[in-house]
């Protein structure tokens, strides 16, 4: 008799043991084979210590390895849990869907956009600003993003309309990028302010569109955080 799991990508996993974990004044784990009888079905064997070479290869085995990838210069952060990359200043279009009267004359024109810090971890999407336009290092300070659809408080995107790539590799930064810029931009998040500009969120984007001003970075709000701790806040 076997029992296994299918998985969407239809590899077969056969069922091998199980370590059992237990506690009192101290804790130990102990490993037991799987015992296939015709009569009694599966039962596990007598315990068994565990080793430090059993635990590494079992620890290998449950790892996620991201496939070997050419890091292009962009890219800050590469692990197998969290993609983080920065974009330079930039000229993109935005959409905005009219839900504001106040925004609905900027929809589908282009705009000057501050240097960005973007993360994605579990297919989640979330973008800081920068000030300068250059290379973050571990204790650059970051700014709010100054867009509708992410939350000033921690940076995390409401993805509502995206288009958002299946996956999190260097190839699919673009996607990610497009995906966020080509998606409307609907409503404020959080309770954090998005700019300091005068005229609100909508006076910061028209006092841009159609033209070829530099994005005003001093009109960005601080986001109280340094590069080094949007990457490790969970």
């Amino acid at each position: 008799m076997q029992t296994s799991i299918g998985l969407a990508d239809s590899q077969t996993l056969a069922l091998q043991g199980a370590i059992l974990i237990y506690r009192g004044p101290r804790a130990f784990a102990t490993w037991h084979s799987v015992v296939s009888d015709e009569e009694r079905g599966l039962s596990l064997s007598e315990a068994q210590p565990l080793t430090l070479d059993f635990v590494r290869a079992i620890s290998q085995g449950l790892a996620s390895h991201p496939p070997i990838e050419v890091l292009p210069e962009n890219v800050l952060v590469r692990t197998a849990d969290v993609l983080v990359w920065w974009t330079a200043a930039a000229q993109r279009t935005m959409f905005f869907r009219a839900t504001d009267e106040s925004v609905a004359p900027l929809n589908g024109q282009r705009f000057s956009h501050a240097p960005l810090v973007w993360k994605v971890s579990a297919h989640e999407l979330w973008v800081r600003a920068l000030r300068k336009n250059a290379r973050p290092t571990t204790d650059t300070p970051l700014f709010v993003a100054p867009y509708w659809n992410v939350n000033g408080e921690d940076g995390l995107t409401c993805q509502g309309s995206m288009r958002s790539p299946e996956e999190a590799s260097v190839a699919s930064i673009s996607q990610w990028e497009r995906a966020f810029f080509q998606s409307e931009f609907t409503h404020a998040t959080g309770i954090r302010p998005l700019t300091n500009h005068p005229g609100g969120f909508a006076g910061l984007w028209a006092s841009l569109a159609d033209s070829r001003k530099a994005f005003p970075t001093h009109r960005l709000v601080p986001a109280k955080q340094t590069l080094r701790e949007f990457v490790e806040e969970p």
